[in-house]
């Protein structure tokens, strides 16, 4: 057997499941250094029927997708991330990242918002499945100047 035939198929002669180790890599360079030119053509990480969802968005195609990716930069000012550690199972890779940005007024402390993401590759290494897990409210809400202080009242309020 030749090594052609070891990468495209097992021991047992079925195809083999792709490695998917440095599309991940590349995927969190994508994220830790991402700038709005980067953002213009998510062809080459995004298929174009993907699914992406996160507190605020749930979507199913590529322009959608590029359209969230845009307007972040619209709303924060220098947004990027800190993937901290990932896992990769076959198809699957889960990513934990802080989201790091700053509201767009002058004077704007660093935010952070704590995170992950489950991703699922297609066979062609890019991402057809993109779900985001955080905590809307305790990341972003009670961080905000006027909603915060109500928001830690409702929390005070449910712990009770």
């Amino acid at each position: 057997m030749t090594d052609e035939n070891l990468m495209s198929e097992d021991l047992t002669g079925l195809p083999a499941i792709p490695d998917h180790t440095l599309r991940l890599q590349q995927l969190i360079t994508f994220f830790e250094t991402i700038s709005p030119e980067k953002c213009k053509d998510l062809s080459t990480i995004y298929t174009e029927d993907a699914y992406f969802k996160d507190p605020f968005n749930e979507l199913r195609d590529l322009p959608a997708i590029t359209h969230v990716f845009q307007h972040m930069f619209e709303q924060v000012r220098e947004p990027r991330f800190h993937v901290s550690s990932s896992v990769l199972q076959g198809e699957s890779a889960f990513i934990v990242w802080d989201f790091l940005f700053k509201l767009n007024k002058a004077n704007a402390a660093e935010l952070c918002i704590r995170g992950a993401t489950h991703l699922r590759f297609a066979q062609d290494g890019r991402v057809h499945f993109h779900r985001d897990y955080w905590d809307a409210a305790e990341e972003l809400y009670e961080k905000l100047p006027l909603l915060g202080g109500f928001m830690r009242f409702l929390k005070r309020q449910a712990r009770r």
